[in-house]
């Protein structure tokens, strides 16, 4: 259990880190294309084969059965977990 609490407030401490910051794009992206010249041989002919395809029959149903299960005792205690305090980076204009 405290194993769970913890991973959960990792996570939210990543998430919450992520969505505090302050992005701003510095530079346009550039990408040159290589020029290609093709040119055409001969003419193609493409014929794809066909198939029959019979599925099989799928019946799905339901039925009781009498299973043994365990069951689960909870109880209340007071654990320390850990706090986060997120303060966004500053808007700059």
């Amino acid at each position: 259990m405290l194993k769970t609490t913890l991973a959960a407030a990792i996570v939210t401490l990543g998430a919450l880190s992520l969505t505090a910051c302050d992005v701003k794009k510095t530079q346009e992206g550039n990408i040159t294309v290589p020029k290609v010249d093709v040119t055409k041989t001969k003419d193609g002919d493409v014929t794809l084969p066909k198939y029959d395809v019979t599925p099989p029959d799928v019946k799905v149903g339901s039925t009781e059965k009498t299973v043994t299960v365990p069951t689960v005792k909870t109880e209340e205690k007071t654990i320390t977990v850990p706090t986060v305090t997120v303060t966004p980076a500053p808007d700059k204009k």
